[in-house]
């Protein structure tokens, strides 16, 4: 499985308080970045998760 975080991200951090082992907040960027290139299996259902609590429909997920 791998996550995108797009450009609609408006920074709220949520994904970053849900799961900070995979979503990293980047200050200069003043948005959300994935940390892996594939989401390790154990983080896959809170990836998930926050791709479904996310406000902005910024993550985007690929099975």
């Amino acid at each position: 499985m791998k996550a995108t975080i797009t450009k609609n991200c408006m920074g709220d951090r949520n994904c970053n308080k849900l799961c900070p082992e995979v979503f990293e907040y980047d200050e200069d960027q003043l948005l959300s970045i994935v940390k892996y290139d594939v989401i390790p299996q154990h983080f896959e259902d809170i990836v998930r998760q926050a791709a479904a609590e996310c406000g902005a429909d910024a993550i985007i997920i690929e099975e």
